[in-house]
């Protein structure tokens, strides 16, 4: 029979995820730059993606940040966004 995960199920997805590698505590870092570059070497090792390595680095950033939702302190939140920036900035987007 198959464990079901309900509870903490998006720490178990942030930390098994199939598609990243994701280095340990890297959504814990407070340097934006650094969480960015690593979420970006991630995405481009990774075989598994189904998207391009920006969508999916972007995609795990994202969900970390909604899943944390009124939880993220208010200091987190913003080196978290500024770490969506940063990604932006490393895959030229903007």
């Amino acid at each position: 029979m198959k464990k079901r995960i309900t509870k903490n199920w998006s720490k178990y997805v942030t930390e098994h995820s199939f598609a990243l590698q994701l280095e340990e505590g890297v959504f814990t870092w407070d340097d934006p730059k650094k969480i960015a570059c690593s979420l970006k070497k991630s995405a481009e090792e990774s075989l598994n993606r189904k998207g391009t390595p920006y969508q999916s680095a972007m995609s795990m950033l994202n969900f970390y940040i909604n899943r944390a939702g009124k939880n993220l302190k208010p200091e987190r939140r913003k080196v978290l966004e500024q770490a969506k920036k940063e990604l932006r900035r490393l895959f030229k987007i903007e």
